[in-house]
Parts: structure tokens; C-alpha cells; sequence
């Protein structure tokens, strides 16, 4: 028997609890891999209730699961979505208790132009299943909208050519909201542009565009790439008010291009589809006019004729009358002798008749109605009283009716039916006053928006001349005085060249328009 125990392999090695080793495994992997960029393709995605979004990064041969805190899924920039292809940068982690890694990504950025490219066709193949894209749901555009919306950016020289053509071929009123045309901005801004228009009433205190121009100049695949974005497409296709995009150039194609009443190449070609020339228009009426008098003019003058050549076909006057003149005078003939024979038989009639009448026929007729009229007198007087006594009874009952207490009841109800009603009265004139006093402010908001002081502000100024304001060189050299206006006041200036030379001289204190 051994005094001392066998040894054991492995007994100096320590003991660790399930819990400590993985700390262990979570800080070497936090320290060892702390900020990292991984590619590749975007497997399963999952949107939680809590609002944590988990989703699946995978290559050919292995898969990674990554998280996303609530906090942190507004400044991912990219939502990824199933099948695509992305770089995630973030922070590794592990998870003791399920003995897992992943990674926790906080910005995803699509993998290169050709992963784009793949994005956009199956959003568009997604999107065409669903019959966004059928010629049967474009409505057509109104002829001339009384206002149009634009959705655009006030940067840059689109708003401007829209603008300067809509003003060329026929001047309409024009409602402009700013949007930022590309970055992770882009798409909610547009859609909330689209929506906003669209919810406008119809006759109120901010008139609701019959026609939407949604534009944008040229970029690359990625400066657009805020037009290709699903909301934006879903919101175009939604859309009550008939929708033109014009966003890049020709060659540009992004997804609002298809579900929109129609494309236009250019943001200057999109107002050239909203309205038409008014010259054109005006000379079209003139030559519709003169077409419709000439045709009017013709078909009178047909008809004269053919009036004419009825009236040929048609006999003499004298030949119509010669009848009834002959049959007038047969009848005027036999006119007086019919006459005297009539007088004649009357005549007779006349005296079979009063040979009947007698004065004591007469008297007895007269007696007999006396005698009528007395016995009628005789009932009538009962007849009466018996009416009066009635009305009189009634006149009674109402009279115990009216009494003081009754008439104090009725006054009391009459008083606080009329005092409900006053309060209604009331409450519906103050929720009338409310509601003009809302519009009220909202259209001084509006006048405060469209305002050139604010343009003022920014470091521009307005010359004004003798006929007004003053837009080039040429008119300020020949006006006698000058007037500019700043953002804190007017300033006069004496006018001619001296002063377009002094005012060159001086850049740095302004612009002026």
C-alpha cells in the first residue's frame, strides 16, 4: 500500500466554471477583434417586436450572425435585405450563455455598383409582379393644371428650368418642396413630399397640385440611388394626383421611373409634358374659331338654298285662297235668311212661354218660399245658442288652463331650451373662430416661407431703379439713382457707371439680384 496517491494526467491543470470561460472566450474575441468590415451576401432578416433587427452574413462556405440594437438601426444607412450583397462593419461579440459569437453591425454598406445593379432588378421584378408597373393603372396627365407640384431640390438648376419653361410655355402657380435629392434623406423626404401633396384639401387655404413633377439632375448609379428605393416607388404608385418623374439624365432609369403616370428625360422636358404652349394653344383657337364660322357661314347658306328650291316647288298665293274665298261667299249668301228664320222660331218659343205666367202662379210661387224662409228662421235661433253655448264651454276649460303655475312651467322650459341653444350657438362660433384663426396663422407661415427677406438674409440684396427692380448691369448704368435693399434696411446710391464701377470694386459686401 502507497503512503502517497498515485498521480493524476492533468491535475495541475486549473478548473473553470462554464460562466468563466465564457468571459474568457468574449474578451478575447472583443480584444482581439474589436472594429472589423466584413462582405458578403445577406442571408435570413429578421425585425423584431422590441425592434432589434438580426440578420444572417454568409459565403460559400460559412454563416455569421449579426445584431442590430433598436438604438443603433437608424444610422445602418442601408436596410439589408435577403440576397444582397453588403459590407457590415461593427464590433464582435459573443454570447456566453448559448456559447456563440456575432457580430454587432452598425453600418452596412452595399458591396460595390454590380451589387446595386442586382438590388434594383429584384425590386423591380418584386415590384412588377405586383402590377405597379402596368400601363392599365398611369392615369393620364390634365391638360392645363391650375398647380403644380414640384419635389424637388432648391439647389442646383433644376427647380430653375422647370421654372423658366413653365414660364416660357404657359405660366401656372407652382408649389416647391424641398427635398435633399440623394443621400440616406433622400427617400423618406421624397415620400413624405408625395404624401404630403397628395393630402392637401381641395379648395383650402393651400391649394392642392392637379399635376406632380418629381426631379432631379444627373448622377451615378449611387447619387440616385434614392429614387430606387421601395417606399419612394410604393409612395409614386400611391399617389392620387397624377405623377411625372424626371430624375437624371436620358439614360438614367431608376425604379419611380416605372410606376409613374409618365417619364420625362429631363426636369426640362417634364415641364414641356405639364403644360402646353399658350402660343400654340392661342393660334390652335384663332384657326378653330375661323374653321367653325366658315363652316357655320356655309351650312346657312346651303340651307338658304334648299329654301329656295322648296319655294319654287310651292303653288301661287291666289291659287291657296281662291277655295275658302269662294266657300265664304256660299256662306255669307245664306247668312241673312238663316238669321230671320232664327229670330222667327225664337219668336214663337217666346210667347208659348209667357202665356204661362199668370199673377197668381207668381203669388203662390212667392208665398210658398215665405212660408220656406219662416220655418227656417224658426230653427236657426235655437241653432245658434246651441253653437254659442259650445264656444263658450271651451273658451272656459282653456281659460282654467291658463293658470299662473302652468304659465311659469312653460316659461321656465321655453328659458332653458333657449339658454342650450345660446351655449351652442356659443361653442360652434368659438370652434369657428379657432379654426380661421389656424388658417390664419398657417398662411402667415406661409407668406413668413415665400418671402424674399429671408433670401435677404443669406447675403443677397434688391437694386431699384426709377421703373423698378433693376436685373443687369445695363440698367443700373443707365438709371439716375439707385436704391438697395439689404436685409436691415434701404440705402440710396447715386446711379450711372460711377457707381457699377464702385460696386465691383466691393464684391465681399454682397450680391445683387
Amino acid at each position: 500500500m502507497d503512503l502517497i496517491d498515485d498521480p493524476v494526467p492533468g491535475s495541475n491543470t486549473p478548473e473553470f466554471s462554464v460562466s468563466e470561460i465564457a468571459g474568457r472566450v468574449r474578451k478575447l474575441i472583443e480584444g482581439e477583434l474589436g472594429w472589423v468590415r466584413i462582405k458578403g451576401e445577406v442571408g435570413r432578416v429578421v425585425l423584431a417586436r422590441s425592434g432589434h433587427l438580426y440578420f444572417d452574413l454568409k459565403d460559400d462556405r460559412n454563416v455569421l450572425s449579426c445584431m442590430t440594437w433598436k438604438g443603433q438601426v437608424p444610422g445602418l444607412g442601408t436596410m439589408p435585405e435577403e440576397g444582397m450583397e453588403v459590407v457590415a462593419e461593427g464590433r464582435m461579440t459573443a454570447s456566453g450563455f448559448q456559447s456563440k459569437f456575432s457580430l454587432n453591425a452598425e453600418r452596412i454598406a452595399i458591396a460595390g455598383q454590380g451589387a446595386l445593379m442586382a438590388l434594383l432588378e429584384k425590386r423591380k421584378k418584386a415590384l412588377a409582379a405586383e402590377g405597379l408597373f402596368d400601363d392599365a393603372r398611369k392615369r393620364p396627365l390634365p391638360y392645363l393644371p391650375e398647380v403644380i407640384g414640384v419635389v424637388t431640390s432648391l439647389q442646383g438648376a433644376v427647380i430653375r428650368d422647370i421654372l423658366h419653361r413653365l414660364r416660357d410655355r404657359f405660366p401656372r402657380k407652382v408649389l416647391i418642396w424641398p427635398v435633399a435629392v440623394q443621400g440616406a434623406a433622400c427617400a423618406p423626404e421624397v415620400v413624405r413630399a408625395i404624401q404630403g401633396f397628395n393630402a392637401l384639401s381641395p379648395g383650402g387655404a393651400m391649394p392642392r397640385p392637379d399635376l406632380l413633377i418629381v426631379a432631379r439632375g444627373g448622377g451615378s448609379v449611387e447619387d440616385l440611388w434614392g429614387f430606387n428605393e421601395e417606399t419612394v416607388a410604393r409612395a409614386a404608385a400611391a399617389s392620387d394626383i397624377p405623377l411625372i418623374s424626371a430624375v437624371g439624365h436620358e439614360t438614367d432609369t431608376t425604379l419611380i421611373d416605372f410606376v409613374s403616370d409618365r417619364r420625362a428625360p429631363t426636369p426640362t422636358a417634364a415641364a414641356e409634358m405639364a403644360v402646353p404652349v399658350r402660343h400654340e394653344l392661342l393660334a390652335w383657337v384663332e384657326q378653330a374659331g375661323a374653321r367653325m364660322t366658315g363652316a357655320v357661314s356655309g351650312a346657312m347658306q346651303r340651307r338658304e338654298q334648299r329654301l329656295r328650291d322648296l319655294a319654287r316647288a310651292l303653288p301661287r298665293a291666289d291659287a291657296l285662297v281662291d277655295v275658302p274665298r269662294q266657300r265664304l261667299d256660299v256662306v255669307g249668301g245664306q247668312l241673312g235668311p238663316a238669321l230671320i228664320a232664327g229670330v222667327q222660331r225664337r219668336k214663337v218659343r217666346l210667347s208659348d212661354v209667357s202665356g204661362s205666367l199668370r199673377p197668381a202662379t207668381l203669388q203662390r210661387s212667392i208665398d210658398a218660399e215665405k212660408r220656406r224662409l219662416q220655418a227656417l228662421s224658426a230653427r236657426l235661433e235655437p241653432a245658434l245658442a246651441r253653437v254659442a253655448a259650445a264656444k263658450r264651454e271651451r273658451l272656459d276649460t282653456r281659460a282654467a288652463q291658463l293658470t299662473p303655475a302652468r304659465i311659469a312651467q312653460d316659461a321656465a322650459r321655453k328659458s332653458e331650451r333657449l339658454t342650450d341653444v345660446t351655449a351652442r350657438l356659443h361653442a360652434a362660433g368659438q370652434r369657428q373662430v379657432d379654426s380661421l384663426q389656424r388658417k390664419l396663422d398657417a398662411m402667415d407661415r406661409l407668406r413668413e416661407t415665400l418671402s424674399y427677406k429671408a433670401t435677404l438674409a443669406r447675403g443677397y440684396a434688391v437694386v431699384r431703379g426709377e421703373g423698378g427692380v433693376l436685373t443687369t448691369k445695363a440698367q443700373a448704368e443707365q438709371a439716375s439713382g439707385l436704391e438697395v435693399e439689404f436685409a436691415d434696411g434701404r440705402l440710396k446710391l447715386g446711379g450711372g457707371k460711377a457707381t457699377a464701377r464702385k460696386a465691383a470694386k466691393t464684391p465681399e459686401q454682397g450680391s445683387l439680384f
